[in-house]
């Protein structure tokens, strides 16, 4: 049993080194890059009521460093707007009831877009989408805008980076955690796009059906990935469009998010989910095998142990490493908490086997206060 866990895992351990060298290459150029090209934006925002942070981030979206832009929040009532946190130049739009109407199954956020978009001014060439609990750089819309001027893009994606102020057990765990997905993206073709950090221009927008995809769908950016791949289009990461996060975050709350992450994951994207799960169960299963043998006097075992967490932390040291280069204003933070997307990995690694097993289970999440049953709806699997 030691070696049918053990072998695997070093085996995929090192393979997950594969193309480190061209991702990193691949962000240098990409921060380096000045678009020649900054067509008209409408930049849209959703809000739910209050969140940490969330006077700060919609400050941060009103001061892009962009030339022609308008910034929209969306909320789907009044009182979802907290008083003091809108800054002058956003446009407000009221969902109400009005697009629920045309899309009965969709999710809330995907009906309060689909009200802003309809609110859009029509001279925008771009459609860009943030969450309310990101704080974008002004560098932020230049980055996305770039890579849609390129051959067969549909859409561009950044990701976000938690960056907690004062750091705390969970949401510094949560940041190495989810780290690991954001690892995934960068030259080529990309597997999904980035709800809180998205940008498409208007007519791919249209030519993809995006909004019918929206229709019955949860997951905005799982959908609109969706809808570009059946368009054989790709998404192009934007490294310059990492998002800082601040907000804190509890241990069951944490397990909840995990859990909805890749719940969403299991629906929409169902062969990643099940290859995720297969690597997490060699990698805790290597892990595992390695220390009970050690504890039994197999020295060989010590040596295969630091072989199969060693990459792991040298890639989550590289992830964080491109991530302080593309942020270079939180340089003191990355200062400070660098190491742990390091020393960390190895117990974020069986957070990832429990989020994976925990989401196998049920189809229902519970999200801004509202459950959404799955099971009831047809077209989510792409």
């Amino acid at each position: 049993m030691f070696w049918f866990f053990v072998a695997p895992a070093l085996l995929l351990a090192f393979l997950s080194l594969r193309g480190e060298r061209k991702r990193a290459a691949y962000v240098a150029r990409r921060l380096a890059e000045n678009p020649a090209s900054l067509p008209p934006a409408t930049v849209v925002v959703p809000v739910k009521g209050p969140e940490e942070g969330l006077r700060e981030n919609l400050a941060a979206l009103a001061g892009l460093d962009y030339p022609d832009y308008e910034l929209i929040v969306v909320a789907r009532a009044p009182e979802d707007l907290p008083p003091g946190v809108l800054p002058p130049r956003a446009r407000i739009v009221l969902a109400h009831g009005d697009i629920s109407g045309q899309a009965p199954h969709a999710s809330e956020k995907i009906q309060n877009l689909l009200a802003a978009l309809n609110a859009a001014r029509k001279r925008s060439e771009v459609y860009a989408f943030a969450d309310s609990d990101g704080r974008p750089t002004p560098r932020w819309l230049r980055a996305l805008v770039a890579p849609l001027a390129e051959e067969g893009v549909g859409a561009s994606t950044g990701y976000r980076w938690f960056t907690p102020v004062p750091p705390t057990f969970c949401a510094l765990l949560r940041g190495v955690w989810d780290a690991a997905a954001g690892g995934i993206l960068g030259p080529g073709a990309n597997r999904f796009a980035w709800g809180g950090a998205m940008a498409i221009r208007r007519e791919v927008f249209f030519a993809a059906r995006v909004s019918e995809y929206w229709k019955r769908a949860i997951s905005d950016d799982y959908a609109l990935s969706r809808a570009l791949r059946a368009a054989r289009l790709a998404v192009a990461y934007a490294p310059g469009a990492l998002t800082p996060c601040f907000d804190h975050i509890g241990f069951r709350a944490l397990l909840a998010w995990m859990r909805r992450q890749m719940l969403l994951t299991r629906i929409h994207a169902p062969r990643m989910w099940w290859e995720g799960l297969i690597a997490h169960v060699f990698y805790c299963g290597g892990m595992a095998a390695s220390v009970i043998a050690s504890l039994r006097g197999h020295r060989l075992a010590e040596l295969a142990l630091i072989a199969q967490i060693s990459p792991g932390m040298l890639k989550g040291l590289n992830r964080a490493t491109l991530a302080r280069a593309a942020l270079p204003e939180y340089d003191g933070w990355f200062r400070r908490h660098t190491w742990v997307h390091a020393i960390w990995v190895p117990l974020a690694t069986w957070f990832w086997l429990a989020a994976l097993a925990i989401s196998a289970f049920g189809n229902t999440i519970r999200w801004r206060g509202y459950s959404y049953n799955f099971s009831v709806r047809e077209d989510f699997r792409g």
